[in-house]
């Protein structure tokens, strides 16, 4: 064998030591932060579970159900708007997941969606409102965590100053807050 096999061989076996190296490091800490890869893979919250979504789901993390701790929503991509509500004063900064980014991590299959609160007050809203442009599920408002007197610790909330169809009744009901749990039927 040649110095030159023997280089361009070393240098392969070398490569291949990087690879799985950082194979190593990526599956240590739970290969990504991503909560929709980590309800893929069976990875649970480490914190209280302020939310379970089950019903229609695919990517599960506790039995038949999606689990999240506040760590795994700040995990997945940020949604920010600005709006006001009725039942706030001015305009507030909301910050959560959006609704679209969550039902993609569970790989939600129904049309609808069963939302329930701590005091068990549900709501139902469509799949369909789960848009880019649509509502979020905040955890927080104006940078801070939202208390459970404060509507929190989780709300349904829609940028409401962003397009005069969110400004109805229907659309207001939908808009939960103390939000628990999500049930995908239909």
């Amino acid at each position: 064998m040649s110095i030159g096999t023997i280089m361009t061989k070393l240098k392969l076996f070398m490569a291949g030591l990087a690879i799985l190296a950082g194979l190593a490091t990526v599956w240590s800490v739970g290969l990504e932060p991503d909560p929709a890869r980590a309800a893929r893979l069976g990875a649970t919250p480490t914190g209280d579970v302020i939310l379970r979504i089950y019903g229609k789901i695919n990517a599960t993390n506790v039995g038949d159900e999606a689990h999240f701790d506040l760590d795994m929503l700040k995990e997945m991509p940020a949604t920010t708007f600005k709006t006001s509500t009725i039942w706030t004063e001015g305009v507030n900064s909301f910050t959560g997941v959006s609704l679209e980014d969550l039902l993609d991590a569970v790989e939600a299959q129904g049309g609808t969606l069963r939302a329930t609160a701590i005091n068990d007050y549900a709501v139902q809203l469509p799949v369909s409102d789960a848009t880019s442009s649509g509502p979020m599920v905040a955890y927080e408002m104006n940078g801070k965590p939202m208390s459970r007197r404060g509507k929190g610790p989780l709300w349904i909330i829609y940028p409401f100053d962003q397009n005069s169809q969110f400004q109805s009744e229907t659309i207001y009901s939908r808009s939960i807050w103390q939000l628990d749990r999500i049930e995908v039927i239909n």
